[in-house]
């Protein structure tokens, strides 16, 4: 028997705490935003999200600062802001993919780059404006190999731990476990439907609205049309996207209802070969409707643990 939670609209606000002790760059919004939207549209910018949920990062002995994680980031990444205070030297030239597009853009040499239990090690990072990204850097995946990250929502802080491949852990009675395939070190759900059609779902913790393309707005007829809304990137560019309001949902055994997405054909659905499959980008604004949710890279499973009372009340219980 499945679960179905009665969810939420778009976070267009905190997107969780930091980590206590870690210090902070200048973070200036960018010029960008003021001219992005058209009349009447809303302009998400991550860099005016407040409280960002981010890990403490340390580079070589300075540190730490708040990096957000990114599981849809193939690399990690610094703000320029940081880069310049700690005379990181420049690298080559490297080409980014973010949801408008790839793009080629500075890098900078990281000596040593360390967060948690993932081990030091040296790095050329691409650079980008601390006020696109909302934070000091970014853990991409390539940091987050044979790791798994925990966010827990009732205590606003993310972490990283080490992982090995092994049995499946025990399933307490609050949670789903969803398993996924790799690719380019991302995870895929498979077992993901809408209305009992079969979609893809990549979990994404960078972006704060979750995002579908134009293959799910046509398996969706008769949605319901939201309005349109502009995302600024992390490379600082604006996609403008039409929002819709969805039931019938299901990811694992979970299902989702009274839920929005942000429709377009964002660069990484061709980057995983999704283009002209049913997809969907799980953003931090699903991913909040639970207590926690562990992303498990080394054995391939997302586990979340349902609310206080999902079993009663508005999130009701339905087979899936």
């Amino acid at each position: 028997m499945g679960r179905s939670l009665t969810g939420v609209a778009l976070a267009f606000a905190a997107a969780g705490m930091t980590s206590a002790g870690a210090q902070d760059v200048a973070i200036r919004t960018p010029e960008l935003a003021a001219s992005a939207a058209a009349p009447g549209e809303s302009v998400l910018l991550l860099g005016q999200l407040a409280n960002r949920m981010t890990v403490p990062v340390a580079i070589g002995a300075e540190g730490p600062w708040h990096f957000v994680v990114d599981t849809g980031a193939e690399r990690t990444v610094v703000s320029r802001e940081l880069a310049a205070r700690l005379g990181l030297a420049p690298g080559p030239q490297v080409r980014v993919m973010a949801m408008n597009g790839s793009s080629v853009v500075p890098s900078v040499l990281v000596p040593a780059l360390s967060v948690s239990t993932v081990a030091r090690h040296a790095i050329t990072a691409p650079a980008l404006e601390a006020g696109d990204l909302g934070a000091a850097g970014m853990v991409g995946i390539d940091a987050l190999q044979d790791h798994a990250v925990l966010i827990d929502f009732d205590r606003e802080q993310m972490t990283l731990r080490p992982s090995r491949k092994r049995r499946r852990a025990p399933v307490g009675r609050d949670d789903v476990v969803v398993t996924a395939r790799s690719l380019y070190g991302q995870l895929i759900v498979t077992d993901a439907h809408w209305r009992g059609k079969r979609i893809a779902v990549v979990v994404d913790t960078g972006t704060p609205v979750s995002v579908g393309n134009s293959a799910l707005l046509r398996l969706m007829k008769g949605a319901r049309a939201e309005g349109p809304m502009t995302l600024i990137s992390a490379t600082g560019a604006a996609m403008r996207t039409d929002l819709i309001g969805v039931d019938g949902l299901q990811v694992g055994g979970v299902g989702f209802a009274n839920v929005r997405l942000a429709i377009a054909d964002a660069a990484p659905f061709r980057r995983f070969g999704l283009s002209d499959t049913p997809a969907l980008m799980m953003g931090m604004d699903l991913l909040r409707l639970f207590r926690t949710v562990q992303i498990d890279f080394a054995n391939r499973e997302i586990r979340f643990t349902m609310p206080r009372g999902a079993l009663v009340g508005d999130a009701r219980v339905s087979g899936v």
